[in-house]
């Protein structure tokens, strides 16, 4: 049985529901008296109305292409952040031109509970590989070890040959990085000969990590759990001994919608993930990651009681460019919104003797006369483009996530 970070991780689902509501409430208040962008956002929300899951979904969703707008119209956060320029410790930046705020606490990203569950304890000494420039993935680590009672090599990326002589100098037990840059120093290693067995822990992401290259680490001592996190929000999700799938951190409220748009999918199909943050400096209400995950029915055999998801399952932002205009996962939704016989909708975009094509694949239950032209006009009023319909029964389609699939293949 794991050795739990807090009693959070166990609570039943009931109290937990409860719980995070009362602190929701308290975080859109404080958001809407306190940060310039959800004061217009939340203009005509009563936070004390939010109080489920239902009501969640009604609020506006926060869009990474959005806060990059508003930051270059007021840089440099867009009136998202409730900090102070004196407030702050660091600036960082991720893909897309977003800057975060950092105000320096112990472990403000909450990935102590992510290094709990791969068995680090105080004492430990923690080699941490992820970048301590641009992005806060390096300080993630890094404060969480600290805090949690351990000392913390900086290595950062790069420098496989230092990074070896430095682990055969310090005998780290704990690794922290991506799975393929302990693979490579795992490699480099046996290639000087040098004694790195003191490795035994791992906590990993930033990529995929395949059961072979699990497998793989794991036959060469080091037992490695994978993180879900961002620049933005922190730890999202995690891996703990039972290695079935990865539980929601304690301190946010996931919810998965249709990519491109605000609308909770079925229980168990694929959909953008939205975090709601509880972090009262810099509160992201519906942020929307534009990862592509599902939730997992039951509870880990861990013990710990949070709702878990399947893990990183791609990107949700599914634009594509066609006959020289974008067509977004927005507009699909859109489609499917104006014709309630539309069940689910998949737009796919392929290339014929240099042309493309579009074909939107409708799963439908009752099919009206002349349901497809319909729905061909629809294409053209919200695209701009034309567009064939092929008509399905329910379940046909692939429970991926997609909601625009680009095949096209250029020589």
């Amino acid at each position: 049985m794991d050795n739990y970070f807090d009693a959070l991780e166990t609570r039943s689902p009931e109290q937990r529901e409860i719980e995070q509501f009362e602190l929701l409430v308290a975080q859109l208040q404080h958001a809407k008296e306190h940060s310039v962008a959800y004061s217009a956002l939340l203009r005509d929300v009563d936070p004390a109305t939010v109080i489920d899951r239902g009501a969640l979904a009604r609020l506006p969703v926060t869009r990474k292409s959005e806060m990059a707008a508003r930051q270059t119209e007021t840089p440099p956060f867009g009136g998202f952040a409730v900090l102070n320029a004196g407030d702050l410790q660091h600036v960082f930046a991720s893909p897309g031109g977003i800057f975060e705020p950092d105000a320096g606490g112990a472990d403000d990203w909450n990935m102590g509970r992510a290094l709990n569950a791969v068995g680090v304890r105080p004492g430990d000494l923690v080699h941490n590989t992820f970048s301590y420039h641009f992005t806060p993935a390096g300080l993630m680590l890094d404060r969480a070890a600290r805090a949690f009672g351990c000392a913390v090599f900086p290595a950062g990326v790069g420098q496989t040959e230092l990074q070896v002589q430095a682990m055969t100098h310090l005998n780290p037990r704990v690794y922290c990085g991506t799975p393929s840059f302990l693979k490579i120093i795992l490699d480099k290693a046996q290639e000087m000969e040098a004694d790195v067995s003191s490795l035994e822990l791992g906590t990993v992401g930033g990529e995929a990590l395949s059961g072979s290259l699990r497998g793989e680490l794991a036959d060469r001592g080091v037992s490695v759990l994978q993180v879900y996190a961002t620049a933005d929000v922190g730890l999202i999700a995690y891996e703990s001994s039972a290695q079935e799938g990865m539980i929601i951190e304690e301190s946010i409220i996931v919810e998965i919608v249709r990519p491109g748009t605000g609308d909770l999918v079925a229980e168990g199909e694929v959909g953008e993930v939205l975090v709601t943050t509880l972090n009262p400096h810099y509160p992201l209400i519906r942020f929307a990651t534009g990862d592509l995950s599902t939730f997992m029915t039951g509870q880990s055999p861990c013990g710990r009681t949070n709702r878990r998801v399947l893990g990183w399952m791609g990107r949700a932002d599914q634009t594509a460019k066609v006959r020289g205009m974008f067509v977004h996962p927005s507009q699909v939704a859109e489609i499917v919104a104006r014709h309630p016989e539309i069940v689910r909708g998949c737009l796919v975009i392929d290339n014929n003797n240099n042309a493309d094509n579009m074909v939107l694949r409708c799963e439908v239950g009752q099919i009206p006369d002349g349901f497809s032209d319909l729905v061909s006009k629809t294409i053209r009023d919200v695209c701009k483009l034309r567009g064939e319909v092929e008509l399905l029964s329910e379940g046909v389609l692939p429970n991926n996530g997609k909601v625009i699939d680009d095949c096209r293949i250029y020589d």
